[in-house]
């Protein structure tokens, strides 16, 4: 399954932002046969495991045109590069530890021109500067989530939904998001796609300022 997919959720794209999807489909690939960026059994669902996944953000959210995003712990790119493909006016920056990793994001980056996106090799309490939306496919629980990123969220909102943590997670969610109460959102992402994938997997949001 490719770019038909993505096209079948997301209507209105320019023929740059098909042309960026489809070039994903070849690059990382390519890219998986010198690092394992993605599992090797899971490269052949790149379109729905990884791409469309990460765009269930857009989903949930529509980010203003001015708006910064960092994408913390991107691996290869996800869900930083397809959400900027997306919008094209927002600033994403993507950092993560693994220095190999993020060498294959700045070079996706690189080929498909996105003009929007930063990357950074290190820790998320190495970045500099505040962000509208911290992102991530997140491994981690909610509440290590949360203390690591706060300190990188703005103050000042130009949202529909107030500044914070926006991740994809799987799974019963009602024990970590119970201390959030009112400041945390669990959207179910097989409300939006129909894929069998999706089944399980949701967008978390917590508010953090």
């Amino acid at each position: 399954m490719g770019v038909e997919v993505i096209k079948k959720y997301f209507s209105g794209l320019s023929e740059l932002q098909i042309s960026q999807f489809e070039q994903l489909g070849a690059l990382y690939p390519e890219w998986n046969e010198k690092i394992n960026v993605i599992s090797r059994k899971d490269i052949e669902n790149l379109y729905v495991n990884h791409i469309l996944h990460s765009l269930g953000i857009a989903k949930f959210i529509d980010f203003k045109n001015g708006s910064k995003v960092l994408d913390m712990g991107t691996g290869g790119g996800f869900p930083g590069i397809p959400l900027a493909i997306l919008f094209p006016e927002v600033k994403f920056h993507l950092v993560d530890r693994i220095g190999k990793k993020i060498k294959v994001a700045q070079d996706i980056t690189d080929k498909i021109g996105l003009k929007n996106v930063t990357t950074q090799h290190g820790d998320v309490k190495e970045v500099k500067g505040t962000f509208d939306f911290v992102v991530s496919r997140a491994v981690m629980n909610l509440d290590d989530l949360v203390n690591v990123v706060r300190r990188s969220v703005s103050r000042t909102c130009i949202n529909a939904y107030p500044n914070g943590l926006v991740c994809l997670k799987g799974g019963d969610l009602q024990a970590e998001v119970k201390k959030y109460k009112n400041l945390a959102m669990i959207s179910d992402l097989s409300d939006y796609f129909a894929e069998p994938f999706f089944e399980t997997k949701k967008v978390v949001y917590v508010q953090l300022i």
